[in-house]
């Protein structure tokens, strides 16, 4: 059977914990093919992002038409984009119809705190976006205001759901919840906070990435997005426990997205 093409738009990470190569051992992992669009070249590994290159945004353009115009790609998902020129023409995509199922990771700081994104260039793509799913600190960039706590985070993704997204997932990885991992889902009309124990490990890189990632993967196979996201947690949770014990690099280690650790 002929497996589902899902699109990923987003920066290389050059230790493959994140970015391009973490979406697409997600995308594998989960049964997926994984087609990509890079946005920016990175030096980076598990203790912190040295350098970044945007590319230019024709070339992310002529990226973007090649893959879409070979395959039927059946969800996309974005990561970190460089600069709002690149949103643009990301936006312009998605406002053509051509991105379905887009699901926008706002990929504004990383772990190690370099900045790699900007908040208009988000603001650029949200319109559009079937989910959302910025951390704490992306949200409170983008609704203005502090998000720390669980009420925070409640408040936030109602904000920015009715913003534009369809659905927004503030995610609580660093949040203090009694030992519970708490993301909060609001959107079509309900909100709803997703619970899981939390994991005790640093090896966290590309957690975001990996679970915007797997959102994409169950959408594209038809999931609605509630059923979507709470998979997706439960994949991520796997995989951070999974890892936990990994010596990959000094810093903050990838996860192990393709359940060596069983």
């Amino acid at each position: 059977m002929t497996p589902t093409t899902v699109l990923t738009i987003a920066g290389s990470d050059s230790g493959g914990g994140a970015g391009i190569q973490a979406d697409l051992k997600v995308f594998a992992a989960l049964g997926a093919y994984g087609t990509s669009v890079l946005t920016a070249v990175t030096a980076q590994n598990t203790r912190g992002v040295d350098a970044v290159l945007p590319l230019p945004p024709r070339t992310v353009t002529e990226q973007l038409d090649s893959v879409l115009a070979d395959f039927g790609v059946r969800a996309v998902k974005t990561g970190m984009l460089g600069s709002p020129a690149v949103a643009d023409a990301v936006a312009e995509a998605a406002k053509a119809g051509r991105l379905p199922h887009l699901v926008v990771d706002p990929v504004l700081v990383a772990t190690s705190g370099h900045r790699l994104g900007v908040v208009a260039a988000v603001e650029r793509l949200l319109p559009y976006a079937e989910v959302a799913t910025p951390n704490c600190a992306e949200a409170a960039a983008l609704t203005g205001r502090p998000v720390g706590t669980v009420e925070e985070m409640v408040v936030a993704a109602q904000d920015l759901a009715a913003g534009g997204p369809e659905y927004v997932v503030v995610t609580g990885g660093d949040v203090d919840a009694a030992g519970e991992s708490v993301d909060v889902l609001a959107g079509g009309g309900t909100t709803t906070l997703l619970r899981a124990p939390r994991v005790d490990t640093r090896h966290s890189h590309g957690t975001g990435c990996s679970f915007s990632a797997a959102i994409a993967v169950r959408l594209a196979a038809g999931d609605p997005v509630p059923v979507a996201v709470t998979t997706a947690k439960e994949y991520v949770t796997r995989a951070l426990t999974g890892a936990r014990d990994w010596e990959l690099g000094a810093g903050r280690g990838p996860l192990d997205h393709f359940g060596w650790s069983r």
